[in-house]
């Protein structure tokens, strides 16, 4: 198979993630996003918000492409809701294959690339990855908060799991830790979070 063959091939797989459906609603709670439109969403905020990363003169190019590709491996692994504990036991062996199979799809040097990008943002371990980070926790929280907290209401989603969980926000944006944590306290006064 040529280069542009393996491309399309690639493409037209990646089209599945907008089955892939989350837990956070769009803010008219007609339905849940998608990961797909997740994705977008959060490269449209890194280009928004890169002068809020803890670290100035971040690589933005490589923060976009973390955001557009990180969550490829829920076409085979699914999206596991973020407070579920069960469901993130086998989390990482389910998106380790995915990634594997899915950028396997595509010529060698993409292949590559994109393994790396991927594992860069799940390990963490550099500026770019954190502020990626920072953004994909920052999103369903405000998603939230401006859909009445519906998905945070079916679950029971506590004031404190929403801290708990989303503190490693300050660690790739100190301004949007600041604003989540100022998102966690209204929607516990409007009832969205419980106490």
């Amino acid at each position: 198979m040529d280069a542009m063959q393996a491309r399309i091939r690639f493409i037209l797989e990646t089209d599945r993630l907008k089955t892939v459906q989350r837990q956070t609603y769009i803010t008219d709670v007609s339905r849940r996003e998608n990961s797909a439109e997740h994705s977008w969403h959060l490269a449209l905020m890194a280009i928004l918000f890169n002068d809020m990363a803890n670290t100035p003169d971040l690589d933005l190019l490589k923060v976009v492409k973390m955001l557009l590709i990180h969550d490829i491996v829920e076409i085979d692994a699914g999206d596991t809701f973020a407070y579920d504990a069960k469901a993130h036991e086998d989390k990482a062996e389910r998106e380790q294959a995915a990634a594997q199979r899915l950028f396997g799809l595509l010529p060698e040097a993409q292949r590559e690339e994109m393994l790396a990008l991927w594992r860069e943002f799940e390990a963490q371990e550099t500026p770019e990855a954190r502020f990626a980070l920072a953004l994909d926790r920052f999103h369903p929280m405000l998603l939230n908060l401006h859909s009445q907290g519906t998905a945070w209401r079916k679950h029971g989603i506590t004031r404190r799991q929403a801290l708990e969980r989303n503190r490693m926000i300050a660690d790739g944006s100190e301004a949007l830790w600041k604003a989540a944590q100022q998102i966690v306290a209204e929607a516990t006064e409007k009832g969205y979070l419980a106490e």
